[in-house]
């Protein structure tokens, strides 16, 4: 008995000492896998060196100090890395060398307010009771947009308000329509071509000029691109889509197909093949990020998950809520929608203030149109504290700092991994505070995985109620292998003598129910849907393994009658067990030195060096 309590006495004291020398590091700062290393002999010594130690040498820092970098090491971590670090002075002409440590550095701004006239009106912005955006305590923290290219895809943008002219960037705007570089609205008496300056000025509208309100992202560079005004055709949304991708960084969208209840519509060739050549090359390969307003159709029972935009893997799908946290009458509720933002609502709740046509400031910006442009300045934000990030990245923290409080619904329900989660609001409201906070620290996820699965095997009768189960494992043991997901598409094949009477929802192995399609009573149609991909992202972060079930039934109860042909179910997200044959052969380190990995199978807390991770551009 004696012996236990030593036992226990001694392992307490292990976990003290433990947790101080944790405390300690963390005080000191994070080590990193890069080293500064002062080398003699010259520029082809320092990379041979570099090469036989498994560094990657960027070069020379100044004089004869030179900074390498070691894959093998984990980008972060509480403690140093004494075997490489041990290796390196083997060699005679390595004078001095030393891990590099990410120390805390402040910005020394001293925040002052936004002295602009309609400032205090922006109540979204600067709301006292704290039911705003957060985005005054991010500016606090000192990002304003600084260094980040959004451009409006839109019907223009005047470049001489004197609100934008500051921010305003040739080399983000092109017109289109016209074919030619300025983005200049075409001006009418009703002022049609407003939507795309209003836009701008919400994200980037400059701050402390005496004029208007201010943006989201006041020191962000603004753009337009002019492609609305004209006929809108597939070279016009692919051209509009892929503009200057390597310099512009966030792409807002505030358009669609007809939010009629009975559109099924999306992109077509050019514009497909533009989103996934924005996600895989654009902004170096980190990928282009398209910010897209869920749509206007709530009054005709809409759904956004028949807009094939909206509805996209790459797009950021942002819906509205109103001042009071309502939902408005306008908004569409869907399973593809990632996150809100506030936008106007009822006759007592106010709306959105922003730069006018004609060198004006109005106070009645409306609609999800609204939405989607404050959604892209928060964005703006995050990627100033995190110019790294992937476009997956950027999805994902969404997901993870986006906030139920405020926002009224009936239908909040808790996914399989203790997330609340709405047809209305996606995750909840955005919060820039958090975003830029958690972005400072965030570790790239791992490529993107691909699990593509046939569900049927014959044709199913739908009559008025299908159910239709299967258990997947999810590409277990392959490549695609997707232990984590991020986004769920359902390609459905069905003829049904009336579309509009359908309901169709799919449940996860972890019982979150997704609705993929809500009735849409405005839609008489009898063409079905031809491999129409709908699309839920509530089962993010969710173990994919398991049964899965889709549910298609009539609400209508009338004797309709049609043929479900096809079901893919498609999981996209993250491969990170031991079962995947990449992560096993790829990232275990090469001489069984590693002792704990993190939750991508990289090694960290290693004795030796690891394999470089794997690397790559996510799948279509």
């Amino acid at each position: 008995m004696e012996g236990r309590w030593t036992l226990l006495l001694l392992l307490g004291a292990f976990s003290i000492l433990k947790n101080a020398e944790v405390h300690a590091n963390a005080d000191r700062g994070i080590y990193t896998n890069t080293w500064a290393v002062h080398i003699v002999g010259g520029a082809e010594e320092a990379e041979r060196i570099a090469h036989k130690h498994g560094f990657i040498s960027h070069g020379r820092v100044f004089g004869d100090y030179y900074h390498f970098q070691h894959r093998g090491v984990a980008k972060r971590s509480l403690s140093g890395h004494r075997g490489v670090h041990v290796r390196l002075h083997t060699e005679p002409q390595v004078i001095w060398a030393e891990q590099q440590i990410a120390k805390q550095r402040r910005r020394r701004d001293i925040h002052i307010e936004p002295t602009d006239p309609k400032f205090p009106q922006q109540w979204y912005l600067n709301n006292p009771s704290h039911g705003d955006l957060n985005v005054k305590e991010a500016w606090a923290q000192g990002f304003t947009g600084r260094g980040v290219v959004v451009t409006i895809l839109d019907d223009g943008i005047e470049k001489d308000h004197p609100d934008l002219a500051g921010n305003y960037d040739p080399d983000a705007s092109y017109d289109v329509n016209d074919r030619d570089p300025d983005p200049q609205p075409r001006y009418t008496q009703l002022n049609d071509n407003r939507h795309g300056t209003r836009c701008a000025g919400e994200v980037a509208a400059a701050a402390n000029n005496g004029v208007c309100g201010v943006g989201v992202a006041y020191n962000a560079k603004i753009g337009g691109v002019r492609m609305l005004d004209g006929e809108v055709t597939d070279v016009v949304e692919a051209q509009s889509l892929s503009m200057n991708s390597q310099h512009i960084h966030i792409y807002s969208a505030s358009w669609g197909p007809e939010d009629d209840g009975k559109t099924v519509d999306g992109p077509a060739k050019l514009a497909k093949e533009a989103f996934l050549q924005g996600v895989t090359e654009g902004r170096g390969g980190l990928g282009s990020i398209f910010v897209w307003a869920s749509g206007n159709g709530g009054r005709e029972r809409d759904s956004c998950n028949c807009d094939g935009y909206t509805n996209s893997i790459y797009t950021l799908s942002i819906s509205s809520t109103t001042q009071y946290g309502n939902v408005p009458w306008y908004s569409e509720a869907c399973s593809s929608t990632l996150a809100t933002t506030y936008s106007s609502g009822n006759l007592n709740e106010k709306q959105i203030v922003t730069t006018d046509l004609r060198k004006k400031c109005t106070d009645s910006h409306t609609g999800t149109s609204a939405s989607a442009p404050l959604a892209a300045g928060i964005i703006a934000l995050a990627l100033e504290a995190n110019m790294n990030l992937t476009w997956r990245d950027m999805q994902h923290l969404v997901v993870r700092t986006s906030r139920p409080a405020h926002l009224i619904t009936n239908d909040w329900r808790t996914n399989g991994v203790g997330r609340l989660v709405s047809h209305s609001y996606g995750y909840g409201l955005l919060d820039a505070s958090a975003i830029v906070t958690s972005a400072q620290n965030w570790t790239s996820v791992g490529p993107q995985h691909k699990c593509i699965i046939n569900m049927l095997t014959e044709p199913r009768d739908i009559k008025n109620h299908l159910i239709f189960s299967r258990s997947v494992d999810a590409c277990s043991g392959q490549l695609d292998f997707v232990s984590s997901l991020e986004h769920v598409q359902a390609r459905l094949t069905l003829s049904y003598n009336h579309r509009g009477n359908l309901a169709i929802h799919l449940i996860s192995p972890l019982g979150t129910r997704s609705t993929l399609l809500a009735p849409r009573p405005q839609d008489n149609s009898a063409e079905g849907f031809n491999d129409w991909a709908f699309m839920t992202t509530h089962s993010w972060d969710e173990d994919p393994r398991g049964e899965w079930t889709v549910e298609i039934e009539n609400v209508v109860g009338l004797n309709d009658y049609g043929v479900l042909s096809q079901f893919t179910l498609i999981l996209y997200g993250t491969g990170s067990s031991a079962t995947d044959p990449f992560v096993s052969d790829y990232t275990r380190p090469s001489n069984n030195s590693c002792k704990t990995f993190d939750t991508q199978q990289i090694c960290i807390g290693q004795s030796g060096f690891c394999v470089p991770e794997r690397t790559g551009s996510p799948a279509a």
